[in-house]
């Protein structure tokens, strides 16, 4: 594959940041009551073809931000994309590397609900140059993914792991919550023994939240206490550590070089293309401003010739910087760089010290002065560090 020229230096960042590239593709086979994701139940037959030359026209208007940089990672969000056949994304992908290089080590993830597993058109998945799986199992027990709507039961989530691995996938992610409807310390944990018998390189452990605008909203479940809630979280993070795996987000645990490369540029305030219904991007520009944009949100309306892609853009302030950047960065559990502050926002570290030097005697963060790193008491307070960066 080609490679790209490297990024120009510019008036406000001294280089460009990494870019990657984020796929949505919306539908689902039905919509979870807990999701507030851009997703649409599919109809009979899904408008592949259409939607893959959407993408790419939309990919052709983006062109301009990528500024000569090479694409370190693609993720194909949802939505269900594993609903998607093997030759449209095929088509797609070809699409997209004829208008941008791709890394030599390229990182192409792509999320799978265990109920959309074939065993063929996920080997066909793997020849296409997809190379890591995030599969969204959420439980493996029958009950909970009745309760959480999905369409698969905990037998086939077991299946779907295995059937990735056969299909070629040596790195792959499985996604699971707690905190369910009526869930104990016992379940969480037997969710959690479950998937690390499966072998992911990286799990996803998250507590599920209630948010507007879903089912779970207007007719909320009964999830556990608080009491109960938090001695999940201790129980399961001494398991997964006790297991080899490292958490080094608030929600993220990886095997050694496992590291979901994609998401750690986002949190690295590093730059991403979204293309899309309703897909989101931040970007950088040679004139140093830093922009965020989102493109139509309904499929029907992101499909329609007459409409433009792009929905809104939003230079970002100079003042809002250091929270953009910290909101992110500081999700980390090793923090990030002190100097990649200035790298990524263009502003002198010397402009933060001072909530930096709040921060750290409120105990949130590390006295490192190499690196801005939560304190554990930082991560786990992380609304009380942010507060700090907001003037």
């Amino acid at each position: 594959m080609s490679r790209a020229a490297p990024a120009p230096a510019t008036p406000g960042l001294l280089r460009l940041p990494p870019l990657a590239l984020y796929v949505h593709i919306p539908w689902c086979v039905r919509k979870c009551p807990y999701c507030d994701f851009n997703s649409h139940a599919a109809g009979p037959e899904l408008p592949e073809d259409a939607y893959v030359d959407a993408l790419l026209a939309d990919l052709d208007l983006d062109l301009p931000a990528a500024q000569g940089r090479e694409l370190t990672s693609i993720f194909f969000g949802g939505g269900t994309p594993s609903l998607f056949s093997a030759r449209a994304l095929d088509r797609l992908l070809q699409g997209v590397n004829r208008r941008l290089a791709f890394a030599a080590d390229i990182e192409i993830t792509l999320e799978a609900n265990p109920g959309t597993f074939e065993q063929a058109k996920f080997r066909d998945y793997r020849r296409l140059g997809i190379n890591r799986l995030s599969i969204g199992v959420q439980s493996f027990q029958t009950e909970q993914l009745k309760a959480l709507g999905r369409i698969h039961d905990g037998l086939e989530a077991v299946h779907a792991a295995e059937m990735a691995r056969a299909a070629g996938f040596d790195n792959f992610n499985l996604d699971l919550m707690h905190g369910l409807p009526g869930q104990d310390v016992e379940g969480a944990l037997a969710d959690l023994h479950q998937a690390i018998a499966l072998e992911p390189t990286h799990l996803s452990w998250y507590q599920l939240t209630l948010e507007p605008n879903t089912l779970f909203w207007s007719q909320p479940p009964q999830i556990p206490e608080d009491d109960i809630l938090w001695d999940i979280q201790e129980a399961g993070q001494a398991l997964l550590a006790a297991e080899g795996f490292v958490q080094y987000e608030t929600s993220a645990y990886a095997r050694d070089g496992r590291r979901a490369r994609h998401n750690l540029n986002y949190w690295s305030f590093g730059d991403f293309l979204g293309i899309g219904a309703g897909a989101h991007a931040k970007l950088s520009d040679p004139d140093g401003r830093i922009r965020r944009t989102w493109k139509t949100r309904l499929p029907k309306d992101y499909l329609d010739p007459a409409k433009r892609f792009q929905a809104g853009e939003r230079v970002l302030e100079a003042a809002e910087l250091p929270f953009e950047f910290m909101m992110n960065a500081l999700r980390l559990t090793e923090g990030v760089p002190a100097a990649l502050f200035e790298q990524r926002t263009g502003l002198p570290l010397a402009g933060i010290e001072a909530a930096c030097a709040a921060a750290r005697a409120a105990g949130l963060l590390e006295h490192d002065p190499q690196r801005l790193r939560p304190t554990p008491r930082g991560q786990l307070f992380l609304n009380d560090l942010l507060q700090h960066f907001l003037d």
